[in-house]
This record gives structure tokens, C-alpha cells and sequence, in this order.
């Protein structure tokens, strides 16, 4: 018999102390937010989308060739003999025409190994981290 109201006594008071951890839980404050609406602040460096500032971009290659993954493709043509294309915005003078730059975001494993070699520093990662679309061409 004294077992029964043991028994008793047991569930009742770990009834209790998981009530009170519940009550606790009530009042504090939430963590979820409300994402469409709100956004988390990502901390420094964080490694999102990549993106290149092709007016600055010299063609070098050094990124794609950085890449483990092989997700970035670049394509270019030498300048003509005595044809000026321009500096890129940290002095560097460029000597090729960049036809095509693309990067491959569904290979990528956001590593950011190819923004360290870049000598004009065109490619780096945003902090855009909403790369959910409709159509894939996109």
C-alpha cells in the first residue's frame, strides 16, 4: 500500500516540475522571427552570393582556377595591339576583354577560395542569402 501513494507522490511531482518548466518557457522571450518580415544580422564574414563587379575584372583567371569546384567559367579575348581598355578601380590595367563570366551558384560551395587571389578584389561574397527563385534561367 505504501507503494501505491509512492507512486503516486512520484507522478504528481514530476507532473509538476515539467508544468514549472513549461511556465518558464511561457514568459520568456522568442527566438523565432518572422521571416519574410524580419531577417537575422549576419555576423562579419559570413559567406553568402557571390558577386563580381565585371567593370573591374581583368580577366586573369586566378578565382576560377581557385575554385575546387569548378563552378566559375570565364572567357576572354586579348586586346589588340595598341587598344586601351581601361584601369580597373585599384589601378590595375586591363588586357583582355572579358566576354563571359559566369558562376555556377548551384556547384558553389560558398568556400570564398576564389575571392582571396583576385588582385582587384571584384569578386566577393554578398550577404545576400535569398537565392530562391521561380524559374531555374534565373
Amino acid at each position: 500500500m505504501r507503494q501505491y501513494f509512492r507512486n503516486i507522490y512520484i507522478a504528481i511531482w514530476t507532473i509538476l516540475v515539467g508544468m514549472a518548466l513549461t511556465l518558464k518557457h511561457l514568459f520568456t522571450r522568442s527566438v523565432t522571427l518572422q521571416y519574410p518580415d524580419e531577417k537575422w544580422q549576419l555576423p562579419p564574414g559570413a559567406r553568402a552570393q557571390l558577386f563580381n563587379n565585371i567593370d573591374d575584372c581583368i580577366g586573369c583567371n586566378a578565382c576560377a582556377n581557385a575554385c575546387p569546384v569548378d563552378c566559375i567559367y570565364i572567357e576572354t579575348i586579348k586586346a589588340l595591339p595598341g587598344e586601351d581598355l581601361g584601369e580597373a578601380s585599384d589601378g590595375h590595367k586591363k588586357r583582355l576583354h572579358v566576354v563571359r563570366f559566369d558562376i555556377d551558384m548551384s556547384k558553389c560551395c560558398y568556400c570564398a577560395f576564389c575571392t582571396y587571389p583576385c588582385p582587384t578584389e571584384c569578386l566577393i561574397m554578398t550577404t545576400n542569402y535569398e537565392n530562391a527563385v521561380y524559374h531555374r534561367d534565373n
